[in-house]
């Protein structure tokens, strides 16, 4: 293939003010012999697994302001599902339903019945105006407009033939997504941490295969910063290998993402991002991911249903 410059999209956005950590270079690595996904000798058919490539996910976060009135002030959780659709040709759907809000913990629940047990909001414990329900909303579907027909990887604009010949071998994956960290002008210091949040991505958002999907695990494991956590469950009970590392780290603010794979199917079974400042945690860029359902499917286009 031929890389293309196009904006850096990295597996977390953490906002304004929070630049992609600089890590070590890239070093020691062969050349995978063949970085450009060359045209295979025959053309890629759609797959008999399904029509789309689909991903269901359970998004939550805690509401960055407290609600309830005098002392009966309480933290509320935001949950949300999101469900993406893409067709072999490169067309999209999106998905989106928030499931309306509950109290985070036993005791914001306490104040919370304190404060009347509402199911509206209107404004915050401060009086910042908000709209926040306890009932789900109705949800919405469309298609995904004004994007290329390809699929974006690492700031690249792929078709789904070549994204089926992607490099396999740890190593050379490694070595093709640094080639386009380059392309996308990321700076060679912050290659490798360019690379480490985008390897997560091949375990869930593109239709690559099994074998690819291995090797981005892989190449995720080795990368510079990254610790293994062993076996760990995911928010639904499911065990998977779990892997950390700081997504940013500047001053007193510390980023850290974790993220959960079944190592069986290669899939992302969850990720989350952990942010505090001086060591208190920081709501705003606090969340966790659940990926309730990710493959191939015939299902078409649809509002979320509620779980």
């Amino acid at each position: 293939m031929r890389f293309v410059t196009a904006p850096i999209r990295p597996l977390i956005a953490i906002g304004v003010g929070l630049a992609a950590v600089g890590v070590i270079a890239l070093s020691g690595l062969p050349d995978a012999p063949d970085l450009r996904l060359a045209a295979s000798p025959r053309s890629v058919t759609a797959p008999a697994e399904g029509a789309y490539w689909h991903t269901r996910t359970l998004w939550k976060m805690t509401h960055p302001r407290q609600l309830g009135r005098g002392s009966n002030r309480y933290w509320v959780e935001e949950p949300r599902l999101m469900e993406e659709w893409t067709s072999p040709d490169g067309k999209a759907w999106s998905g989106y339903r928030p499931l309306g809000v509950s109290p985070k913990s036993a005791a914001d629940e306490k104040a919370w019945r304190r404060d009347g047990s509402p199911a509206m909001w209107k404004r915050t414990a401060e009086g910042t105006v908000v709209s926040l329900s306890t009932k789900p909303d109705k949800g919405m579907v469309g298609p995904v407009k004004g994007r290329p027909t390809t699929f974006f990887l690492a700031g690249q604009q792929l078709s789904y033939e070549e994204l089926q010949r992607m490099p396999s071998n740890p190593a050379e994956l490694k070595t093709w997504l640094g080639k386009a960290a380059r392309t996308a002008k990321v700076p060679d210091a912050g290659v490798d941490g360019y690379v480490t949040r985008v390897l997560p991505s091949l375990l869930h958002e593109v239709p690559v295969s099994k074998e690819v999907r291995t090797a981005a695990y892989q190449a995720l494991r080795a990368m510079p910063g990254v610790r293994s956590l062993g076996k760990v469950k995911d928010a639904r009970g499911r065990t998977g290998e779990g892997l950390s590392f700081i997504l940013q780290k500047q001053r007193s603010l510390v980023a850290t993402t974790q993220v959960i794979v079944d190592t069986g199917t290669m899939l992302l079974l969850a990720d989350s991002l952990k942010t505090t400042i001086d060591g208190k945690p920081f709501p705003n860029k606090t969340w966790t991911e659940t990926m309730l359902q990710v493959g191939w499917t015939d299902d078409e286009p649809s509002v979320p249903a509620l779980p």
